[in-house]
């Protein structure tokens, strides 16, 4: 690659795969010719591929390549597969291609590598056979993996019963080969997989062998709770080493520590290795190519205060090459370097836009309804349970079916063209598509109409995943029953489908951004970077938000410096206009033409804007145990930070300083983990040392949270001789005020399980990690927009994975300590995402709304306001009408959840897409087959 930002030159070099990709149908009748078999990459070297192959069941492009194993490209044998192939797509002329792009900008996404443990024969890896890695027993649980779903040993082919996890492999070793760092995702994940192993078999035993949990994300101590729950799961708190390996069962035991009975050794069936996240192969040279700088774990280094972008203006960096990472994560960074390309590349914007052509939509209305069922296996999570075969072959007996057929996965982009050529080829004008949830799929699956040419709406959706497979794992019989319960009710409703028409609405180019702190600053300036207005609009005096409270961080940012500049960049700019002291006093609109008034200083102005960012931040919890109101000596992690910043002379003569962790959060009021606390507590406890070497330390803690690369503070800090006690829940830390040698001290009481003794501690001052709670504006934004908040009150995404800056309401979005609490280069990152995303809107200038919502019938409706309380979109109000007084349904507004329908007493409302007609006849449906099998009992 050569040249700057704005103007790249970059050569890429295509590898033959000696296939024409389009004559190519991924049938794979050559694959089952081919006579080359080798372990498969994919399936990590557990099952055996072919020399063509496709990569993987979901592959894009679905169409198989040929490999370096090729008896042909090695010795110039065979040629099977041409002689197989009805399409003549096998070309093994082709050869590798240069090709020269231009580019203003680039984005990096290459991932990262697994740990290989097999490098040091960690645990046994590659010497005993039942010795696993995660990424191995990912695949053994996938049902496209060498078992198809099954969980079976390598050595015996049958189910393992007791499996032992053990963690920090790869991740936390100061040791050659190994990685000082924490991986982050491998405490959550090696849990998922214990829930998954005991939805495969409900009497296996799991043990995960730990030192800290970590389940610092949003929801992830429930996940956690929920996990430690399960029957037969156990969370042991030790390092571990392997026994041996039983040469009759070929079991591996493994040696670990208990605080009762000392070192036991124990026996398992199968052993899994939490294997830690490395940074992608090869990534020195990719570094070079791109003439980046990496960080000391050979990650991209990246700007602290923008840390998408790389060291080489231009280039901008997403997802793990950045660190560790968890999915949400991973998928709004990727906005985040979306929106960075756009703030470089603006003058470009929409000069290489296409729009999308779909064929002329066919009129079926009046024709004898043909249903097309297309059944999904979902890989195994409906495959596993529900008989689809034998579903499919149901389907095709019900009235007015006359296609039906399975697929492994309806969602990958074969299947979804499968479906628009069925429904073409076999003259399909209905089409049922029974797989999961419509809350995320039924958009694909209605443009997958829209490209056979018929009307979108034609579509219905039978979930049989979460409303069968998933709740039902153990009843297959029943579950395959149900699944055709579910398909029948659907077929019915289809039968009575109409077409519906969306319309376009015109999009205003602005935006509001509730929320002064970091995030809204940031997402507001790069909003206006790219052009648009920007009314940015703060409840305090001034701008700033919790950020004002803080003065370093672990990485020696001068957060101060960093939000006056920030500041000083808003005020200048001339597309962003700024309201401080202001409160939001109505809300109305929809997606594209918001209207939002304003009271500042007394004045109301009206804002009309397309988008609307809600960054309104969060607060640290005041805590009402440990003394904290009663002594001054008893503070909180931000406070004792302002001291340090001001070196108050209580910190630099005080002997001894007590941090108590997890105050105000992980208990039964505050169910989830603040995330920042403690590496918020190491950050004062390093900056104490600097004051004060004599300090004496000490952090009384549940579990140390310092993911990524916040492990190398831990332990620098336990190298600076801070010391760490742990204490369980049931066995809070005490503190009491006393007298010590004529001074008065704070006396800490804790159990350290190590010693398996009380300790009394005198502190002269006591530092609380106070919890980060949802600040008091974020409620009062949650009503005025009506969006929606998860049970500890932060603001909830549309989806955790696939939408994690979006709220359900289309326009909205969200970011910052709102969202969760998180760090600075995490807020930053997820403001950029968020104006990534209103860019998506504000971008077009116009924007889709749905056909699906509600009409009033004037002649039923009374006027008695039950549809208007009932709203909580506002898109219904009372109207005078030549006919009196009546609701009126805002079809922009609307979001088609019908609870206006259900509460009119006159059934004047009803909701298109799903009418009295199309839900009856599933009613009908369904009571049907329960009147033929109770006339069968009889």
């Amino acid at each position: 690659m050569e040249g700057e930002a704005g103007d790249f030159q970059v050569t890429l070099i295509k590898k033959p795969k000696y296939i024409d990709e389009s004559q190519c149908t991924g049938c794979t009748a050559c694959v089952e010719y081919c006579p080359v078999k080798y372990p498969d990459s994919f399936n990590q070297e557990i099952s055996q591929n072919k020399a063509i192959h496709i990569y993987f069941a979901q592959a894009i492009p679905l169409v198989t390549y040929i490999d370096d194993s090729c008896l042909y490209l090695k010795e110039k044998k065979c040629r099977i597969c041409e002689g197989i192939c009805k399409n003549q797509a096998i070309d093994f002329n082709q050869r590798a291609e240069k090709i020269e792009v231009n580019v203003g900008a680039v984005i990096l996404a290459p991932g990262l590598e697994p740990y290989d443990p097999g490098l040091r024969h960690d645990y046994g890896y590659g010497k005993f056979a039942n010795v696993v890695t995660s990424l191995d027993y990912e695949r053994l649980m996938c049902a496209t993996g060498p078992y198809q779903g099954e969980i079976l040993r390598a050595t015996d082919h049958k189910h393992p019963h007791k499996i032992a996890w053990i963690q920090c492999v790869g991740s936390r070793q100061v040791i050659p080969g190994g990685n000082s760092y924490c991986s982050a995702v491998c405490c959550t994940y090696a849990q998922k997989q214990v829930i998954l192993t005991k939805e495969h078999e409900a009497e296996a035993e799991c043990t995960i062998f730990h030192n800290d949990i970590r389940s610092y994300n949003k929801d992830f101590e429930r996940f956690y709770q929920r996990t430690e729950s399960l029957p037969g799961v156990r969370f042991i708190r030790s390092y571990v080493s392997i026994g041996r390996e039983i040469p009759e069962s070929k079991n591996v035991t493994l040696r670990y520590s208990t605080t009762d009975e000392g070192v036991k050794e124990e026996e398992f069936d199968l052993v899994v290795l939490s294997v830690g996240l490395n940074p992608p192969a090869d990534y020195v040279k990719l570094a070079n190519k791109f003439g980046l700088e990496l960080n000391a774990h050979g990650f991209c280094k990246t700007n602290p205060v923008n840390p998408m972008e790389a060291t080489r203006p231009g280039i901008f960096v997403s997802g793990a090459f950045r660190g560790p990472t968890d999915i949400p994560e991973a998928v709004f960074s990727a906005s985040a370097a979306g929106s960075e390309c756009g703030e470089l590349l603006d003058y470009r914007r929409g000069r290489l836009t296409q729009a999308r052509i779909y064929p002329p939509e066919k009129d079926v209305s009046q024709e004898e309804p043909r249903i097309g069922v297309f059944v999904c296996h979902c890989g195994a999570n409906i495959g596993r349970i529900v008989d689809v075969p034998a579903t499919v072959e149901y389907a095709l007996s019900l009235p007015h079916v006359v296609y039906a057929q399975e697929q492994l996965f309806s969602c990958a982009t074969n299947s979804a063209k499968e479906i628009s050529d069925m429904t073409r080829e076999k003259g399909l004008n209905r089409v049922v598509v029974a797989a999961c949830s419509p809350r995320t799929l039924e958009p694909l699956f209605r443009d997958t109409v829209r490209e056979a040419g018929i009307n979108q709406y034609y579509l219905d959706m039978a979930n049989i995943r979460e409303h069968n497979s998933w709740v039902h794992s153990k009843e297959k019989e029943e579950s395959t029953r149900k699944a055709q319960d579910l398909i029948r009710m659907s077929v019915a409703r289809a039968r009575h489908l109409e077409p519906l028409q969306e319309f376009d609405l015109p999009v205003n180019k602005a935006a509001l951004v509730v929320g002064g702190g970091l995030a809204g600053m940031t997402a507001a300036l790069s909003l206006a970077n790219q052009g648009h207005e920007v009314y940015l609009v703060e409840k305090e005096p001034e701008l700033g938000g919790m950020a004002r409270k803080m003065y370093f961080t672990l990485e020696g940012l001068d957060v101060q410096k960093y939000v006056h500049d920030l500041v000083q960049r808003i005020y200048r700019h001339p597309l962003v206009h700024v309201r401080t002291g202001a409160v939001i006093t109505e809300t109305g609109g929809y997606v594209g033409n918001f209207v939002t008034q304003v009271n500042s200083g007394g004045r109301i102005a009206e804002i009309r804007h397309g988008a609307t960012l809600l960054a309104t931040g969060a607060e640290e919890y005041r805590p009402t145990e440990y003394l904290y109101g009663e002594d001054d000596r008893v503070v909180t992690n931000l406070e004792l930070e302002e001291q340090i910043a001001r070196e108050e002379e209580r910190l630099v003569d005080a002997r001894s300083l007590v941090m108590i962790q997890c105050v105000g959060c992980r208990n039964e009021e505050r169910n989830y983990c603040s995330r920042v606390c403690c590496s918020h507590t190491l950050k004062n406890a390093l900056n104490l040392k600097k004051l004060n070497p004599q300090l004496d330390i000490y952090i009384l803690f549940r579990d140390m949270r310092t993911y990524g690369y916040y492990e190398d503070y831990y332990r620098e800090a336990a190298g600076k001789e801070v010391r760490f006690i742990r204490y369980e829940p049931a066995d809070r830390p005490q503190v009491e005020a006393a007298v010590e040698e004529g001074r008065d001290v704070l006396r800490v009481s804790v159990t350290d399980p190590i010693l398996g003794k009380k300790l009394e501690i005198d502190a002269d001052v006591i530092a609380l990690a106070a919890a980060v709670i949802p600040s008091a504006g974020s409620e009062e934004a949650t009503r005025l927009f009506k969006v929606n908040a998860n049970p500890d009150g932060f603001f909830k995404e549309a989806h955790v994975k696939l939408r994690p800056v979006d709220f359900v309401a289309d326009g909205i979005y969200l970011c910052g300590l709102a969202h969760y609490p998180k760090f600075i280069t995490e807020t930053l990152s997820q403001a950029y995402a968020a104006a990534g995303r209103a860019l998506t809107l504000l971008s077009h200038d116009t924007v889709v709304a749905s056909g699906a919502v509600c009409e009033v019938d004037e002649r039923k409706c009374i006027g008695c306001g039950a549809c208007v309380s009932a709203c909580s979109y506002g898109a219904v109000e009372l109207r005078e009408t030549r006919l009196g007084k009546k609701a009126v349904v805002n079809p922009v507004l609307c979001k088609g959840d019908g609870l206006c329908n259900a509460k009119c007493p006159t059934g004047a409302i009803s909701l298109k897409h799903y009418t009295d007609e199309e839900i009856f006849s599933q009613i009908d449906a369904a009571l049907t087959d329960v009147r033929r099998s109770g006339a069968a009992r009889q």
